[in-house]
């Protein structure tokens, strides 16, 4: 049994696989060449978080793959209610065949598959988000044709997008570079996971630093779902933490930008910068139904 609970748990080669799984799968589906791979299996989704994508690619993908998604909203489950983790995934785990859940703890995520029998995949905490990652990994590769000795940086948050894209990136071979103000860093052990890839990890303060020859360039809100109340704070540190002409004048050509979305114009990236690269912005966001399939056929259909 595979889970998906955060990309520090797949190794270089397993994420090679899931791309490389997820190319096949978009090609056949733009090919109109069926893959019923889950047929008879069920996905039940937990949403504890507001989504669009997730929500709307996981439904899609898993008909796609013949199976069956059951939506689950924490206001019509009992773990909404205080029921324990460990007993909704025991009783989950006897009914359908994988859950994915959109939460906010990543322990959450871990106790259900602790206690569960079934495959666990990470929609989104807020510690990390692996299956962005592995959307922006796949649109990089698609534009550029490799991920090995690419240049990546990422300008905001040490949030749950820059944990997960400094284990994607270091693991199939690029280098990256962040650039985050005082008191927004990312946790101890992404960085000493980041370490140990020597002079391929780099954090700054300034973004021009973090994007000097770059190769693709990411960003993300400065307040995430759940941080409404810091807003005003946040957008006073991150003055200066904006993807724009400026920053994109030093890195390389041919740079890609990419954003996870939802992106607020005007602050962390703007709206000039998105829409000369809106269409690599909404590939990754496509690439989400794709690499979210190779997931679940990996996880659930072995």
């Amino acid at each position: 049994m595979k889970h998906l609970l955060k990309l520090e748990d797949w190794t270089s080669e397993e994420i090679i696989e899931a791309l490389n799984l997820a190319d096949q799968l978009k090609y056949e589906q733009k090919h109109g060449i069926e893959h019923k791979i889950l047929a008879g299996k069920t996905l039940g989704m937990i949403f504890e978080k507001a989504s669009t994508r997730t929500r709307v690619s996981f439904e899609v993908g898993m008909t796609q793959l013949g199976g069956y998604p059951l939506f689950l909203s924490s206001n019509d489950l009992q773990i909404g209610r205080g029921e324990p983790v460990q007993d909704t995934a025991r009783v989950l785990s006897r009914f359908i065949d994988g859950i994915m859940i959109r939460t906010f703890e990543q322990s959450e995520v871990e106790a259900l598959a602790e206690y569960g029998s079934i495959p666990i995949i990470n929609g989104l905490t807020d510690y990390c988000h692996p299956c962005q990652v592995l959307a922006d990994l796949m649109t990089i590769r698609e534009r550029k044709g490799k991920l090995e000795g690419l240049k990546m940086c990422f300008i905001g948050d040490g949030n749950n997008m820059m944990n997960s894209l400094i284990v994607g990136a270091l693991r199939t071979g690029m280098s990256i570079s962040v650039a985050c103000p005082e008191g927004y860093e990312p946790p101890k052990n992404i960085i000493e996971f980041a370490e140990g890839f020597g002079d391929k990890f780099e954090m700054v303060k300034s973004p021009l630093e973090a994007a000097k020859n770059a190769d693709v360039v990411l960003t993300d809100v400065w307040a995430s779902m759940g941080q409404e109340e810091e807003k005003k704070i946040r957008e006073a540190a991150f003055v200066g933490y904006q993807v724009n002409d400026e920053l994109m004048a030093v890195t390389n050509d041919g740079c890609m930008v990419l954003h996870c979305l939802p992106a607020h114009r005007g602050e962390e990236i703007t709206a000039e910068v998105f829409e000369a690269h809106a269409d690599e912005i909404f590939e990754e966001a496509e690439n989400r139904l794709h690499a979210q399939k190779a997931v679940l056929v990996k996880c659930m259909g072995e």
